[in-house]
């Protein structure tokens, strides 16, 4: 079982609500999610999500990043993602060197609060929380 899945599963006792994303270019894993009792959908990440009425807490991203890399821009696809995450929300990616560093420039940009952890093996799992962080007032010139 891919381990969005199993990360999923393992939050069905908590009193969330999960919904489970699969990419269009990834394995099929959504009956998978639906034999757990667990509610997913399909969806291509180089596209906007539609997300009506409601926004997240939670995004869990498992290599997703280095798979669209070749097919959109990542700063789209995370601002994607800043736009469906409540203030405060939070995204664990887990990501080859390379792509974390390029998505942890882009959640600096967005002034998120970034940590990040080296496994063995040179993976990344990066835990970001989104800021309310608000432009400064600039004293007008005269």
């Amino acid at each position: 079982m891919p381990a969005s899945s199993r990360f999923a599963a393992a939050l069905r006792d908590m009193k969330v609500w999960v919904m489970n994303i699969v990419p269009v270019d990834s394995p099929d894993t959504l009956p998978i999610i639906y034999e757990r009792g667990l509610f997913g959908m399909y969806h291509d990440w180089c596209e906007s999500f539609s997300t009506y009425p409601r926004s997240y807490d939670l995004v869990h991203a498992d290599h997703l990043f280095s798979k669209l890399k070749y097919r959109c821009k990542l700063r789209l696809v995370v601002a994607e993602v800043d736009r469906i995450l409540r203030p405060e929300g939070k995204m664990i990616v887990r990501e080859d060197r390379e792509t974390a560093e390029e998505i942890e420039r882009i959640a600096k940009s967005l002034h998120w609060e970034v940590r990040m952890d080296v496994s063995k093996e040179g993976e990344r799992l990066l835990c970001f929380e989104k800021t309310m962080w608000r432009p400064t007032q600039v004293e007008a010139q005269s």
